[in-house]
């Protein structure tokens, strides 16, 4: 059997599928009537992964600014727009995993008023890593 692809040598669908799979193991273990919201939280979180991974990709080659000219006089340094996505995505992604782990029932601790003091989540996360 020949050796597992990195995310390097892989196209997004083969990165979304790899995500995907990540959550197997937690969807087989949700209640039959929330498996759909599931269902549609891991694809998002998928999809959100590969393009995560894709903007990193762009900003490490790019850098973190951008140079701009907004007509003849004005111009300077501003945040590259693959920066200011990521920035939002990655927002977007934490609360989709954390609505992912707690759909899963494992988003909360007890004794922390079902707030969830996040070890499942961090160590979710982590395996991601």
């Amino acid at each position: 059997m020949g050796r597992t692809k990195t995310y390097e040598e892989m196209t997004k669908d083969e990165i979304i599928k790899k995500e995907k799979s990540k959550f197997s193991a937690i969807c087989r273990e949700v209640e039959k009537d929330k498996k759909k919201a599931m269902e549609t939280l891991v694809n998002e979180a998928a999809f959100m992964g590969a393009s995560l991974f894709e903007l990193r990709k762009k900003i490490n080659k790019k850098g973190y600014t951008e140079e701009y000219q907004n007509g003849a006089n004005q111009k300077g340094v501003k945040k590259c727009s693959e920066v200011e996505v990521y920035n939002v995505m990655i927002k977007n992604y934490t609360a989709v995993i954390k609505q992912i782990m707690e759909i899963a029932g494992k988003g909360s601790k007890s004794g922390d008023g079902g707030k969830g003091n996040g070890d499942d989540f961090f160590a979710f996360l982590k395996s991601k890593a």
